[in-house]
Formats: structure tokens, C-alpha cells, sequence
């Protein structure tokens, strides 16, 4: 949100990096729009479900992914990273990171990172002015995964995308349940300081009640349930929990390198290559 695909200072900074600690590596970022601007702008406005459209398109014929990937989302990137692996996954995630990414909703409308950012300000007005009216829902993005908790029932009823998605819905579909389930590593991390979405928690599928209490994954129906297959990853562990330090997308390098890259990516490649010398 707010973002590009390959800003120096962000994205392109996060792949630089990647390229350094694993050489050899293909390493593909994902943009949604054709330009720059474009690509800033659908971060608000547009449809979720069209974009991962295009996503699983665009995955689908990339020969360096064909035997699958591991996938790492930021922010709002992250949900939409697991819209893939629920609704395509062909070629298949093996291990799925998120940085801070909307997995509950959100209860209050996003803030900006930058308050001069003119699209940002138009996506907070139309969501004040009706989060859940058809003209929003089929507009903003930010609407799509807001989860009013004075509001349930307008929630699961007008909310045209996060509850599908979380399998909230009384129609559950089991290939987003299989699919998730397939991954190898769930990894969710949330930021300490997030003030940017609320509540900060929701990075690991925490919401808040009417009450303004933080309800944890754990007590939540739906890993009770096992609608969406978190408790199959978590009983297997599967599924990790890890906190950055900082506010909203504060990614140092360190906590990069130490915390995600060293233990999730080159021990993976590690793992991998042993099996095959164990194989050969």
C-alpha cells in the first residue's frame, strides 16, 4: 500500500538483498500495474480478486518457478500471497512468509505512510463514506479485507472478499483449506510498534471484538474448526509466529538476513540439497 514493486528504497532494497545472501537465485517481484504509477495506485483501487487473477497468470508461465517457490509478502502483498496459494498455487509455494499482512482484517481504516499521498486519501475518505456499499467493495481494496467488529453480520454478508478467503462463510471451500495446508512453512510476523493497521495482530489472524478485546488465533473458531488448515500446520509444525521490532514495513537488513533469510531460506536450501545427496 502506498508502494511500488521495485522502489529502491523497499522492494528493490529487499531484492538486492536477497540476491546477496543467495546467490544463483531467481528472484521474481511482483507488479501489478504496467508502470510505476500504476503500479502505486492499484495498491488502493481495483479488486483483489482480479489482481491474484493476474498474479496466477503471470506465475503460471515463469519456467524458473515451474517446480515451485518460496514466496515472501509484505504488508497487504502478503494476503494477497495467500489468495494465491488458496486459489491457484500452480506452480506450488513451498514456504510462505508475511511481514505485517492483513491475515484478520482490519478494524479501523488504514493510515498512510505518506500523509501527502493523494491516493491514499481518496482510498480512507470513500471507505468512511461506506466501507461495505458495492461502490466501495468493487473499488478500494482496503475495504475488501475490513472487518467492522460492531458490524459481523455486514461483514460476512457485503464484505466481497476476506471472509470467502478465511472460509468464514457457510459454504467452505476445501481447496483453500488442502492448499494452505500443502505449505511447508507458514511464517507470520507482525511488527511491535504497527500502528499502520489495526489491530496489529491481525499479521497473525488476531481480531478484535465489539469490546475492543484482541482475540488470539488459537481461540478463534476458525482454527478450532480448522476451516483454513492452521491448525493442521500448527499441530505439524508448521506454522511460526515471529515478531519484527519497529513500526509498519521498518525492515532492518539484520532482521532480514538473521531472522527470515538465514533460518527460512538458506537452511531450506541446505535441507533440500542433503535429501539429495541422501537420494543419490
Amino acid at each position: 500500500m502506498g508502494d511500488d514493486c521495485c522502489n529502491p528504497e523497499s522492494m528493490g532494497r529487499v531484492k538486492n538483498l536477497l540476491e546477496s545472501r543467495l546467490p544463483g537465485t531467481f528472484i521474481y517481484s511482483v507488479r501489478v500495474g504496467d508502470t510505476v504509477d500504476s503500479d502505486h495506485k492499484a495498491g488502493f483501487f481495483g479488486k483483489i480478486d482480479e489482481q491474484v487473477d493476474k498474479l496466477c497468470e503471470e506465475l503460471s508461465i515463469i519456467p524458473e518457478l515451474a517446480n515451485g517457490f518460496n514466496a515472501i509478502g509484505f504488508s497487504q502483498g502478503g494476503l494477497f500471497l495467500r489468495t494465491y496459494v488458496e486459489r491457484c498455487n500452480k506452480p506450488m509455494v513451498h514456504r510462505l512468509i508475511t511481514f505485517g499482512s492483513p491475515h484478520g482484517g482490519v478494524s479501523d481504516i488504514p493510515n498512510c505512510m505518506n500523509e501527502r499521498d493523494f491516493s491514499c486519501k481518496l482510498m480512507r475518505s470513500m471507505v468512511r463514506g461506506g466501507v461495505y456499499s458495492n461502490y466501495v467493495q468493487n473499488r478500494v481494496i482496503q475495504a475488501q479485507y475490513f472487518r467492522d467488529p460492531y458490524n459481523e453480520k455486514g461483514y460476512l454478508e457485503k464484505n466481497r472478499f476476506l471472509p470467502n478467503l478465511n472460509n468464514e462463510i457457510s459454504n467452505k471451500n476445501q481447496m483453500y483449506k488442502q492448499n494452505l495446508a500443502s505449505l511447508d512453512k507458514l511464517v507470520l510476523i507482525r511488527f511491535s510498534l504497527d500502528v499502520m493497521i489495526k489491530p496489529g495482530h491481525t499479521a497473525w489472524f488476531w481480531v478484535d471484538d465489539k469490546d475492543s478485546n484482541l482475540i488470539e488465533l488459537r481461540n478463534r473458531t476458525l482454527y478450532k474448526e480448522d476451516w483454513l488448515g492452521l491448525k493442521s500446520l500448527d499441530d505439524n509444525k508448521r506454522l511460526e509466529f515471529l515478531v519484527c521490532p519497529g513500526q509498519h514495513m521498518q525492515i532492518s537488513d539484520e532482521y532480514l538476513d538473521e531472522k527470515v533469510i538465514q533460518p527460512y531460506l538458506i537452511e531450506q536450501k541446505k535441507e533440500m540439497l542433503l535429501h539429495l545427496i541422501k537420494q543419490d
